[in-house]
């Protein structure tokens, strides 16, 4: 071995900080007695592939034959698409528990287990009609407000009709249905079909934290009540009459987060979080003979992502300590990661990685991921200077228009002044099976995944040990 590679070598390298002490010691031997060289070759060897690769000796390679099997788990059928509150939900949240008592994680200080529970409350529709000029028409129908139950007629009531025909259109009349001054049908041309169960999940059931916050009309708030129908080919003219029912009542909602943690040698008062959410739409109506929405992607990928780092990391003894969470409810308002966020002191969180769709190639191709929010803080940077020798590259987020910094589980922390980022993949302008039951895992790249999940944990261990902090986000809540 010529003295002169093993010194370029060990200048450039970038991983020397993710090295056990005993390994630098001897590193730093080697230098000095150039005659030890040939007989010390593991050492150099391994030294050089750190260099080279830009991947950490810290724990072992990360095994695509792993990611395959979490990823496949969680995004089966048998999951049945994970919603809050599902049999399935409960059946994923039991697998990653499973995958955390594996890794020897300990529970989160002052809990006894790893699961974090808390409730909401949501006006659930149960049944509705329509008749136009009496005639019943088999109509999807969605309330959105308050109202316990609808009995609308066109011609014994003042409701105002509008027709939307383009996305535009549809999620601004979302956007102003906390401000309705007069109750509301909206007829959504049947091109828009997709975007139903959003409306559903995300608008019309929306959760609250208790039962009175349902009945109360705030003074901010709206009296007045939007229903949409979908039509479907069949529409109401201006000369028809309609009549529409629906009744809905109040349900308790159980959400469950799933946290674990490994505690820090010497600085266990400080936190990285390592996070994803492992919740999706469950099932769509009306979607076809294939009606679960699986969630490969979106975002079974980033939970898998969430259990291989805490399996790589587990057995070691990290300065700072480690925290991971698989979140609940972010499909439907980030309930999850605000419930957590909130239990933590945001000043002792040093920084958040949290994963979100990491399962396709991203645009700027393989190996490759972007970090949004990129420019709000170092911490992109930190990562990339730890990948420096490896063909790996984090990228600013290509999406600022999409606003995904604030739209995933990182928002809540990133509010409070944490370096809380997402990393992701998604091609989110152009993804044709986002939110649709097409999310399945035979669309994902494992290769990549595992090439991006190895990228996080190498360029994430100089954070972890106490090397590199990044800065605060300029703080925006209290």
């Amino acid at each position: 071995m010529n003295p002169k590679v093993l010194k370029s070598a060990w200048k450039n390298m970038r991983c020397w900080n993710q090295l056990e002490s005993g390994n630098f010691t001897l590193l730093q031997k080697l230098s000095q007695q150039r005659k030890h060289a040939l007989r010390m070759k593991k050492s150099i060897l391994l030294l050089l592939t750190c260099a080279i690769s830009g991947y950490s000796t810290y724990a072992q390679v990360i095994k695509e034959k792993e990611v395959k099997r979490i990823v496949s788990t969680l995004a089966d059928d048998d999951m049945m698409g994970r919603q809050p509150g599902t049999p399935g939900a409960f059946k994923a949240a039991k697998f990653i528990e499973d995958e955390f008592a594996k890794a020897k994680l300990l529970p989160l200080e002052g809990n006894t287990r790893y699961r974090q529970e808390f409730k909401k409350y949501q006006l659930i529709q149960n049944s509705s009609s329509i008749t136009i000029n009496g005639n019943a028409k088999n109509l999807d129908i969605v309330v959105v407000g308050k109202a316990r139950s609808i009995d609308w007629k066109k011609d014994t009531a003042k409701i105002k009709e509008v027709h939307v025909n383009s996305p535009s259109l549809l999620f601004g009349m979302m956007r102003k249905a906390g401000k309705l001054k007069e109750n509301t049908v909206l007829w959504v041309d049947s091109s828009l079909a997709k975007y139903q169960s959003y409306i559903k999940m995300g608008v019309s059931e929306k959760y609250y934290n208790d039962p009175a916050d349902i009945d109360n009309i705030e003074p901010n708030e709206t009296p007045y009540n939007l229903v949409v129908v979908l039509e479907n080919g069949t529409t109401a003219g201006e000369n028809d009459n309609w009549e529409i029912k629906a009744q809905r009542n109040i349900v308790e909602t159980p959400f469950t987060n799933i946290v674990g943690m490994i505690r820090g040698t010497t600085k266990p008062e400080e936190y990285v979080v390592f996070s994803a959410h492992y919740d999706h739409l469950g099932i769509i109506p009306n979607a076809g003979k294939d009606s679960i929405a699986n969630g490969a992607d979106d975002d079974a990928s980033g939970t898998t992502a969430v259990i291989e780092l805490a399996n790589y990391f587990s057995g070691k003894k990290p300065v700072r300590s480690i925290i991971f969470v698989a979140f609940t409810g972010e499909e439907t308002g980030g309930h999850g990661s605000q419930y957590f966020s909130r239990k933590l002191d945001p000043n002792k969180v040093v920084a958040m990685f949290n994963i979100e769709m990491i399962g396709k190639e991203s645009k700027f191709g393989k190996n490759s991921a972007f970090i949004t929010g990129y420019e709000k803080s170092d911490f992109g940077k930190i990562l990339q200077n730890n990948l420096n020798g490896s063909t790996f590259k984090f990228y600013p987020d290509p999406y600022p228009e999409q606003n995904l910094f604030y739209r995933s589980d990182n928002a809540t922390l990133a509010r409070f002044g944490v370096p809380a980022h997402t990393i992701s993949t998604t091609q989110i302008d152009k993804d044709q099976y986002y939110h649709t039951v097409g999310d399945e895992v035979s669309t994902l790249d494992m290769s990549n995944i595992t090439a991006i999940i190895q990228a996080i944990a190498t360029s994430s261990v100089s954070i972890v040990n106490g090397t590199d902090t990044p800065t605060r986000i300029k703080q925006t809540q209290e």
